[in-house]
Protein backbone atom coordinates (compact mmCIF):
# COMPACT_ATOMS: atom_id res chain seq x y z
CA UNK A 1 0.00 0.00 0.00
CA UNK A 2 1.39 3.63 -0.64
CA UNK A 3 1.51 6.12 1.82
CA UNK A 4 -0.82 8.87 1.40
CA UNK A 5 0.63 12.22 2.35
CA UNK A 6 -0.68 15.88 3.71
CA UNK A 7 1.03 18.76 1.73
CA UNK A 8 1.01 20.55 -1.30
CA UNK A 9 2.61 17.38 -4.04
CA UNK A 10 2.29 14.14 -4.48
CA UNK A 11 4.87 12.37 -3.12
CA UNK A 12 5.87 10.43 -6.69
CA UNK A 13 3.86 9.31 -10.13
CA UNK A 14 2.90 5.96 -11.42
CA UNK A 15 0.53 4.20 -13.21
CA UNK A 16 -0.25 0.60 -11.65
CA UNK A 17 1.11 -2.17 -13.67
CA UNK A 18 -1.71 -4.49 -13.03
CA UNK A 19 -2.01 -7.80 -14.84
CA UNK A 20 -4.74 -10.55 -15.39
CA UNK A 21 -8.19 -9.89 -15.34
CA UNK A 22 -10.25 -9.42 -12.16
CA UNK A 23 -8.57 -10.97 -9.45
CA UNK A 24 -10.63 -13.22 -7.12
CA UNK A 25 -10.22 -15.51 -3.95
CA UNK A 26 -11.83 -19.19 -3.86
CA UNK A 27 -13.30 -17.96 -7.74
CA UNK A 28 -15.02 -15.07 -6.22
CA UNK A 29 -15.03 -11.78 -7.88
CA UNK A 30 -14.88 -9.08 -5.55
CA UNK A 31 -18.22 -7.06 -5.85
CA UNK A 32 -20.00 -3.91 -4.54
CA UNK A 33 -23.46 -3.52 -2.84
CA UNK A 34 -25.57 -0.87 -2.33
CA UNK A 35 -27.93 -1.04 0.82
CA UNK A 36 -31.19 0.64 0.62
CA UNK A 37 -33.12 1.32 3.71
CA UNK A 38 -36.88 2.85 3.46
CA UNK A 39 -35.23 6.26 3.71
CA UNK A 40 -32.42 6.14 0.82
CA UNK A 41 -35.09 3.79 -1.39
CA UNK A 42 -37.64 7.19 -1.04
CA UNK A 43 -34.70 9.51 -1.64
CA UNK A 44 -34.05 7.69 -4.78
CA UNK A 45 -37.61 7.31 -5.84
CA UNK A 46 -37.52 10.86 -5.52
CA UNK A 47 -34.95 11.47 -7.71
CA UNK A 48 -35.49 8.86 -10.43
CA UNK A 49 -32.14 8.94 -11.07
CA UNK A 50 -29.08 5.92 -10.68
CA UNK A 51 -31.33 4.51 -8.63
CA UNK A 52 -32.27 0.69 -9.24
CA UNK A 53 -34.65 -2.47 -8.15
CA UNK A 54 -33.62 -4.59 -4.57
CA UNK A 55 -32.78 -8.14 -6.07
CA UNK A 56 -31.66 -9.55 -2.73
CA UNK A 57 -33.60 -10.58 0.75
CA UNK A 58 -33.75 -7.95 3.48
CA UNK A 59 -32.01 -7.88 6.45
CA UNK A 60 -32.43 -5.75 9.60
CA UNK A 61 -34.86 -3.23 7.79
CA UNK A 62 -31.81 -2.98 4.89
CA UNK A 63 -31.52 -4.77 1.49
CA UNK A 64 -28.24 -5.63 0.03
CA UNK A 65 -27.79 -5.72 -3.48
CA UNK A 66 -24.85 -6.89 -5.75
CA UNK A 67 -23.26 -3.50 -7.21
CA UNK A 68 -20.42 -4.52 -9.09
CA UNK A 69 -17.33 -5.95 -10.12
CA UNK A 70 -13.47 -4.23 -10.40
CA UNK A 71 -12.52 -2.63 -13.69
CA UNK A 72 -9.55 -1.06 -14.63
CA UNK A 73 -7.98 1.43 -12.58
CA UNK A 74 -7.38 3.58 -16.45
CA UNK A 75 -3.81 5.64 -17.12
CA UNK A 76 -4.48 8.42 -15.27
CA UNK A 77 -3.84 7.07 -11.43
CA UNK A 78 -1.20 9.12 -9.38
CA UNK A 79 0.25 7.37 -6.22
CA UNK A 80 0.42 9.17 -3.25
CA UNK A 81 -3.24 11.33 -2.95
CA UNK A 82 -3.98 13.14 -0.03
CA UNK A 83 -6.16 12.60 2.73
CA UNK A 84 -8.76 15.12 2.58
CA UNK A 85 -12.45 15.87 2.15
CA UNK A 86 -12.65 18.66 -0.43
CA UNK A 87 -10.55 17.76 -3.07
CA UNK A 88 -11.26 20.78 -5.28
CA UNK A 89 -8.26 22.40 -5.07
CA UNK A 90 -9.77 25.64 -6.61
CA UNK A 91 -10.73 23.96 -9.39
CA UNK A 92 -14.46 25.21 -10.84
CA UNK A 93 -17.93 23.35 -11.78
CA UNK A 94 -20.85 22.13 -10.34
CA UNK A 95 -20.75 21.00 -6.72
CA UNK A 96 -21.16 17.32 -5.95
CA UNK A 97 -21.22 16.11 -2.70
CA UNK A 98 -20.45 12.42 -2.49
CA UNK A 99 -20.96 9.69 -0.26
CA UNK A 100 -19.67 6.21 -0.17
CA UNK A 101 -20.47 3.70 2.26
CA UNK A 102 -17.95 1.09 2.17
CA UNK A 103 -19.49 -2.31 3.55
CA UNK A 104 -18.63 -6.02 3.72
CA UNK A 105 -19.91 -8.55 1.35
CA UNK A 106 -19.18 -11.13 2.94
CA UNK A 107 -20.21 -10.83 6.33
CA UNK A 108 -23.96 -9.68 5.52
CA UNK A 109 -23.18 -6.05 4.97
CA UNK A 110 -21.89 -4.84 7.77
CA UNK A 111 -19.74 -1.26 7.62
CA UNK A 112 -16.38 -1.49 7.16
CA UNK A 113 -14.54 1.04 9.29
CA UNK A 114 -11.54 2.47 8.70
CA UNK A 115 -11.36 1.68 4.74
CA UNK A 116 -9.47 4.37 2.95
CA UNK A 117 -11.73 5.10 -0.15
CA UNK A 118 -9.60 6.99 -2.95
CA UNK A 119 -11.23 9.08 -6.09
CA UNK A 120 -9.68 10.65 -8.71
CA UNK A 121 -11.52 12.34 -11.83
CA UNK A 122 -11.17 14.98 -14.62
CA UNK A 123 -11.84 18.67 -14.27
CA UNK A 124 -14.52 20.15 -16.23
CA UNK A 125 -12.85 20.22 -19.58
CA UNK A 126 -11.50 16.58 -19.22
CA UNK A 127 -8.00 17.58 -17.94
CA UNK A 128 -6.48 15.31 -15.27
CA UNK A 129 -3.94 16.49 -12.83
CA UNK A 130 -0.61 15.25 -13.20
CA UNK A 131 -1.35 14.46 -16.61
CA UNK A 132 -2.19 17.77 -18.66
CA UNK A 133 -0.58 17.20 -21.67
CA UNK A 134 -3.04 14.53 -22.21
CA UNK A 135 -5.79 16.12 -25.03
CA UNK A 136 -9.41 15.61 -23.88
CA UNK A 137 -10.86 15.40 -27.29
CA UNK A 138 -13.03 17.69 -28.83
CA UNK A 139 -11.95 21.81 -28.59
CA UNK A 140 -11.18 22.54 -25.11
CA UNK A 141 -9.49 25.58 -23.67
CA UNK A 142 -5.82 24.71 -22.01
CA UNK A 143 -5.95 23.78 -18.53
CA UNK A 144 -3.94 26.38 -17.44
CA UNK A 145 -6.79 28.99 -18.13
CA UNK A 146 -8.38 27.07 -14.99
CA UNK A 147 -5.48 28.67 -12.89
CA UNK A 148 -3.73 25.04 -12.54
CA UNK A 149 -0.07 24.42 -12.66
CA UNK A 150 0.70 21.18 -14.19
CA UNK A 151 3.73 20.34 -12.47
CA UNK A 152 1.91 21.35 -9.04
CA UNK A 153 -1.78 20.97 -9.41
CA UNK A 154 -3.26 17.50 -7.22
CA UNK A 155 -6.99 18.80 -7.86
CA UNK A 156 -9.87 16.28 -7.66
CA UNK A 157 -7.85 13.53 -6.32
CA UNK A 158 -8.04 12.36 -2.55
CA UNK A 159 -8.60 10.00 0.07
CA UNK A 160 -10.76 9.62 2.97
CA UNK A 161 -11.15 7.30 6.11
CA UNK A 162 -14.59 5.44 6.55
CA UNK A 163 -16.22 6.39 9.79
CA UNK A 164 -18.10 3.81 12.10
CA UNK A 165 -20.54 3.47 9.78
CA UNK A 166 -18.11 2.43 6.92
CA UNK A 167 -19.09 6.22 5.28
CA UNK A 168 -16.70 8.32 3.44
CA UNK A 169 -18.14 12.16 2.41
CA UNK A 170 -16.05 13.89 -0.39
CA UNK A 171 -16.61 17.73 -1.63
CA UNK A 172 -15.77 17.69 -5.43
CA UNK A 173 -17.33 19.16 -8.49
CA UNK A 174 -18.96 17.25 -11.66
CA UNK A 175 -16.46 15.71 -13.90
CA UNK A 176 -16.37 17.30 -17.22
CA UNK A 177 -15.69 14.55 -20.33
CA UNK A 178 -12.42 13.78 -22.18
CA UNK A 179 -13.01 11.26 -25.71
CA UNK A 180 -13.18 8.55 -25.78
CA UNK A 181 -14.89 8.37 -22.31
CA UNK A 182 -18.27 8.69 -20.86
CA UNK A 183 -18.60 11.41 -17.44
CA UNK A 184 -17.04 9.14 -14.59
CA UNK A 185 -15.16 9.14 -11.26
CA UNK A 186 -12.55 6.28 -10.50
CA UNK A 187 -12.28 4.80 -7.09
CA UNK A 188 -10.18 2.73 -4.77
CA UNK A 189 -11.40 1.02 -1.25
CA UNK A 190 -7.99 0.14 0.45
CA UNK A 191 -8.35 -1.95 3.80
CA UNK A 192 -5.82 -3.36 6.36
CA UNK A 193 -3.26 -0.24 6.62
CA UNK A 194 -2.82 1.86 9.62
CA UNK A 195 -3.10 5.92 9.65
CA UNK A 196 -0.73 7.56 11.39
CA UNK A 197 0.26 11.46 11.40
CA UNK A 198 -1.91 12.28 7.77
CA UNK A 199 -0.56 9.11 6.25
CA UNK A 200 -1.79 5.73 5.21
CA UNK A 201 0.57 2.77 5.16
CA UNK A 202 0.04 -1.03 4.29
CA UNK A 203 -2.68 -2.82 3.81
CA UNK A 204 -4.14 -3.91 0.22
CA UNK A 205 -6.19 -2.56 -2.58
CA UNK A 206 -9.64 -4.76 -2.19
CA UNK A 207 -11.33 -2.66 -4.88
CA UNK A 208 -11.10 -0.82 -8.14
CA UNK A 209 -13.56 0.77 -10.25
CA UNK A 210 -15.72 3.87 -11.23
CA UNK A 211 -18.60 5.97 -10.96
CA UNK A 212 -21.34 7.00 -13.79
CA UNK A 213 -23.48 9.72 -14.08
CA UNK A 214 -27.25 9.87 -16.25
CA UNK A 215 -26.96 10.93 -19.49
CA UNK A 216 -29.63 13.40 -19.05
CA UNK A 217 -28.03 14.94 -15.85
CA UNK A 218 -24.11 15.33 -17.12
CA UNK A 219 -25.64 16.72 -20.81
CA UNK A 220 -27.30 19.29 -18.77
CA UNK A 221 -24.52 20.52 -16.39
CA UNK A 222 -22.38 20.15 -19.33
CA UNK A 223 -24.38 23.05 -21.14
CA UNK A 224 -23.43 25.42 -18.16
CA UNK A 225 -19.93 27.21 -17.78
CA UNK A 226 -17.71 26.64 -17.39
CA UNK A 227 -18.15 22.88 -19.02
CA UNK A 228 -19.72 24.66 -22.27
CA UNK A 229 -16.18 25.79 -23.59
CA UNK A 230 -15.38 22.00 -23.96
CA UNK A 231 -17.46 21.26 -27.81
CA UNK A 232 -17.24 18.11 -29.30
CA UNK A 233 -18.47 14.63 -29.22
CA UNK A 234 -19.71 13.37 -25.64
CA UNK A 235 -19.67 9.47 -25.04
CA UNK A 236 -22.95 8.24 -23.36
CA UNK A 237 -23.48 5.48 -21.22
CA UNK A 238 -24.53 3.09 -23.57
CA UNK A 239 -21.43 3.44 -26.09
CA UNK A 240 -18.77 3.82 -23.23
CA UNK A 241 -16.09 1.18 -23.20
CA UNK A 242 -16.53 0.34 -19.25
CA UNK A 243 -19.92 1.03 -18.33
CA UNK A 244 -21.67 -2.13 -18.18
CA UNK A 245 -25.65 -0.58 -18.85
CA UNK A 246 -26.72 -2.00 -15.93
CA UNK A 247 -27.43 0.76 -13.69
CA UNK A 248 -26.19 0.92 -9.87
CA UNK A 249 -25.28 -2.89 -10.65
CA UNK A 250 -22.72 -1.05 -12.73
CA UNK A 251 -21.70 1.69 -10.44
CA UNK A 252 -24.76 4.28 -12.04
CA UNK A 253 -24.72 6.97 -8.76
CA UNK A 254 -28.00 7.86 -7.46
CA UNK A 255 -27.72 11.60 -7.70
CA UNK A 256 -30.44 14.23 -6.06
CA UNK A 257 -30.14 18.09 -7.07
CA UNK A 258 -29.45 20.38 -4.25
CA UNK A 259 -31.55 22.89 -5.88
CA UNK A 260 -35.22 21.07 -8.13
CA UNK A 261 -34.93 23.64 -10.50
CA UNK A 262 -31.17 24.92 -10.29
CA UNK A 263 -28.61 22.17 -11.62
CA UNK A 264 -25.84 24.94 -11.41
CA UNK A 265 -26.38 24.43 -7.40
CA UNK A 266 -25.19 21.02 -7.46
CA UNK A 267 -25.82 17.77 -6.81
CA UNK A 268 -25.38 14.93 -3.77
CA UNK A 269 -24.17 11.06 -5.42
CA UNK A 270 -24.33 8.23 -3.29
CA UNK A 271 -23.31 4.93 -3.44
CA UNK A 272 -22.61 1.54 -1.58
CA UNK A 273 -19.56 -0.10 -2.12
CA UNK A 274 -19.23 -4.03 -1.13
CA UNK A 275 -15.61 -5.70 -0.70
CA UNK A 276 -14.33 -8.97 0.38
CA UNK A 277 -11.54 -7.41 2.85
CA UNK A 278 -9.73 -10.58 2.86
CA UNK A 279 -8.70 -9.98 -1.23
CA UNK A 280 -6.71 -7.64 -3.02
CA UNK A 281 -7.98 -6.66 -5.94
CA UNK A 282 -6.54 -4.38 -8.12
CA UNK A 283 -8.79 -4.04 -11.13
CA UNK A 284 -9.12 -5.28 -14.53
CA UNK A 285 -5.86 -5.00 -16.39
CA UNK A 286 -4.14 -1.78 -17.13
CA UNK A 287 -4.82 -2.22 -20.86
CA UNK A 288 -8.48 -3.43 -20.55
CA UNK A 289 -11.76 -1.46 -20.69
CA UNK A 290 -9.55 1.31 -22.22
CA UNK A 291 -10.06 3.85 -18.92
CA UNK A 292 -9.52 6.71 -21.18
CA UNK A 293 -6.43 6.94 -23.32
CA UNK A 294 -5.70 10.25 -24.77
CA UNK A 295 -7.88 10.40 -28.13
CA UNK A 296 -4.16 10.07 -30.21
CA UNK A 297 -3.68 6.50 -29.35
CA UNK A 298 -0.50 7.38 -27.32
CA UNK A 299 -0.26 8.21 -23.61
CA UNK A 300 0.62 11.70 -22.49
CA UNK A 301 4.55 12.55 -22.75
CA UNK A 302 5.01 12.43 -19.04
CA UNK A 303 2.71 9.59 -18.30
CA UNK A 304 4.40 6.72 -16.56
CA UNK A 305 5.84 3.31 -18.69
CA UNK A 306 2.34 1.39 -17.26
CA UNK A 307 0.07 3.31 -18.82
CA UNK A 308 -2.95 2.17 -20.86
CA UNK A 309 -1.97 0.55 -23.83
CA UNK A 310 -3.44 2.30 -27.22
CA UNK A 311 -5.09 -0.96 -27.88
CA UNK A 312 -6.95 -1.86 -25.15
CA UNK A 313 -9.96 -3.47 -25.37
CA UNK A 314 -13.44 -3.04 -24.02
CA UNK A 315 -13.76 -4.79 -20.03
CA UNK A 316 -15.56 -7.73 -19.73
Amino acid sequence: MTGIHKGNKLTRRRALAVTGGTAAAGGLAIAGYQIASAETNTEAAASATGSASPSASASSGSTCMQLMTSVTEGPYYLDGALVRKDITEGKSGVPLTLRLTVVDATDGCTPVPGAAVEIWHCDAWGYYSGYTTANPGGSAPAESEDGSTADDATYLRGYQIANANGVVKFTTIFPGWYTPRTCHIHVKVHTGGQKEDGTYEGGKVNYTGQLFFDDDIAQEIFTLEPYSKHTGSYTELADDMVYDDSGAAGGLLTLKAVHKNNPAKGYKGSLTLGIDPDTENTGAGSGEGGGGTPPDGTPPADAPSGSASPSATAAS
